[in-house]
Protein backbone atom coordinates (compact mmCIF):
# COMPACT_ATOMS: atom_id res chain seq x y z
CA UNK A 1 0.00 0.00 0.00
CA UNK A 2 1.33 3.36 -0.55
CA UNK A 3 0.18 6.56 1.34
CA UNK A 4 0.35 9.88 1.88
CA UNK A 5 -1.96 10.34 4.56
CA UNK A 6 0.07 7.07 6.31
CA UNK A 7 2.66 9.97 6.99
CA UNK A 8 0.24 11.91 9.53
CA UNK A 9 -2.07 9.01 10.60
CA UNK A 10 -0.68 5.29 11.75
CA UNK A 11 -3.73 3.57 11.03
CA UNK A 12 -2.49 1.56 8.78
CA UNK A 13 0.06 0.39 11.05
CA UNK A 14 -2.19 0.24 13.95
CA UNK A 15 -4.03 -2.61 11.11
CA UNK A 16 -0.87 -4.51 11.33
CA UNK A 17 0.51 -3.41 8.07
CA UNK A 18 4.49 -2.57 8.31
CA UNK A 19 6.39 0.51 7.17
CA UNK A 20 9.08 -0.14 4.20
CA UNK A 21 10.01 3.13 3.29
CA UNK A 22 9.16 6.62 2.99
CA UNK A 23 9.74 8.40 0.08
CA UNK A 24 10.73 12.32 0.20
CA UNK A 25 10.02 15.11 -2.58
CA UNK A 26 13.01 15.05 -5.79
CA UNK A 27 15.55 17.85 -5.61
CA UNK A 28 14.01 18.97 -8.66
CA UNK A 29 10.73 19.52 -7.08
CA UNK A 30 12.25 21.24 -3.99
CA UNK A 31 14.01 23.39 -6.30
CA UNK A 32 11.21 24.43 -8.10
CA UNK A 33 9.00 24.77 -5.55
CA UNK A 34 10.92 27.46 -3.74
CA UNK A 35 11.08 29.51 -7.20
CA UNK A 36 7.07 29.20 -6.79
CA UNK A 37 7.12 30.03 -3.48
CA UNK A 38 9.44 33.21 -3.97
CA UNK A 39 6.82 34.52 -6.54
CA UNK A 40 4.06 34.14 -3.64
CA UNK A 41 2.84 30.95 -4.59
CA UNK A 42 0.77 29.35 -1.39
CA UNK A 43 2.26 25.53 -1.91
CA UNK A 44 -0.21 23.87 -0.28
CA UNK A 45 -2.88 25.12 -3.14
CA UNK A 46 -0.63 23.98 -6.05
CA UNK A 47 -2.83 21.04 -6.69
CA UNK A 48 -5.71 23.16 -7.70
CA UNK A 49 -6.24 23.49 -11.17
CA UNK A 50 -7.91 26.60 -10.16
CA UNK A 51 -5.33 28.20 -7.93
CA UNK A 52 -2.70 27.81 -10.20
CA UNK A 53 -4.23 29.22 -13.34
CA UNK A 54 -5.50 32.28 -12.14
CA UNK A 55 -2.14 32.89 -9.87
CA UNK A 56 0.20 32.49 -13.37
CA UNK A 57 -2.40 35.14 -14.85
CA UNK A 58 -1.42 37.33 -12.54
CA UNK A 59 2.24 37.42 -12.98
CA UNK A 60 4.34 39.53 -14.77
CA UNK A 61 5.91 38.06 -18.17
CA UNK A 62 9.85 37.84 -16.03
CA UNK A 63 8.32 36.16 -13.64
CA UNK A 64 6.55 33.62 -16.21
CA UNK A 65 9.60 33.26 -17.27
CA UNK A 66 11.69 32.21 -13.89
CA UNK A 67 9.13 29.63 -13.72
CA UNK A 68 10.11 28.15 -17.32
CA UNK A 69 13.60 28.54 -16.33
CA UNK A 70 13.23 26.64 -12.94
CA UNK A 71 11.51 24.04 -15.27
CA UNK A 72 14.27 24.07 -17.83
CA UNK A 73 17.13 23.75 -15.46
CA UNK A 74 15.21 21.21 -13.29
CA UNK A 75 14.47 18.36 -15.77
CA UNK A 76 12.36 15.28 -13.76
CA UNK A 77 11.50 12.36 -16.20
CA UNK A 78 7.38 13.19 -14.49
CA UNK A 79 7.37 16.43 -16.00
CA UNK A 80 9.12 15.11 -19.40
CA UNK A 81 5.98 12.55 -19.61
CA UNK A 82 3.87 15.47 -19.53
CA UNK A 83 4.59 16.44 -23.01
CA UNK A 84 3.42 13.05 -24.52
CA UNK A 85 5.63 12.88 -27.63
CA UNK A 86 8.74 13.69 -25.66
CA UNK A 87 8.47 10.33 -23.15
CA UNK A 88 12.36 10.26 -22.88
CA UNK A 89 13.15 12.99 -25.15
CA UNK A 90 16.81 15.22 -25.02
CA UNK A 91 17.12 17.98 -22.76
CA UNK A 92 16.68 20.32 -25.52
CA UNK A 93 13.82 19.33 -26.97
CA UNK A 94 12.39 19.60 -23.79
CA UNK A 95 13.60 23.10 -22.81
CA UNK A 96 11.82 23.79 -25.85
CA UNK A 97 8.98 22.30 -24.76
CA UNK A 98 8.90 24.48 -21.63
CA UNK A 99 9.75 27.68 -23.41
CA UNK A 100 6.62 27.55 -26.09
CA UNK A 101 4.34 26.13 -23.25
CA UNK A 102 1.17 27.85 -23.01
CA UNK A 103 -0.40 28.74 -19.03
CA UNK A 104 -2.36 25.99 -19.06
CA UNK A 105 0.84 23.25 -19.54
CA UNK A 106 2.78 25.39 -17.05
CA UNK A 107 -0.14 24.90 -14.98
CA UNK A 108 -0.27 21.36 -15.55
CA UNK A 109 3.36 21.35 -14.74
CA UNK A 110 3.15 23.26 -11.34
CA UNK A 111 0.52 20.83 -10.43
CA UNK A 112 2.86 17.73 -11.38
CA UNK A 113 5.57 20.06 -8.90
CA UNK A 114 2.81 19.60 -5.80
CA UNK A 115 2.38 16.28 -6.49
CA UNK A 116 5.92 15.47 -6.64
CA UNK A 117 6.15 17.00 -2.82
CA UNK A 118 4.16 15.04 -1.18
CA UNK A 119 6.24 12.66 1.17
CA UNK A 120 4.92 8.91 0.44
CA UNK A 121 4.84 5.95 2.96
CA UNK A 122 4.80 2.87 1.44
CA UNK A 123 3.34 0.08 3.73
CA UNK A 124 3.33 -3.92 3.29
CA UNK A 125 1.07 -6.12 5.82
CA UNK A 126 3.19 -8.47 8.00
CA UNK A 127 1.65 -11.38 9.60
Amino acid sequence: MSAVMAKYNPFAEKAGMKRILEQHPPKEAVSIVSVLRGLGFDTQLLGSRTYVVSKLQTLAEKDVLRIREAFAKHRHPRFMKSFSHLPFGTRDAYVREIMAADLDKLANLIRICGFLMQTKVYLFWKE
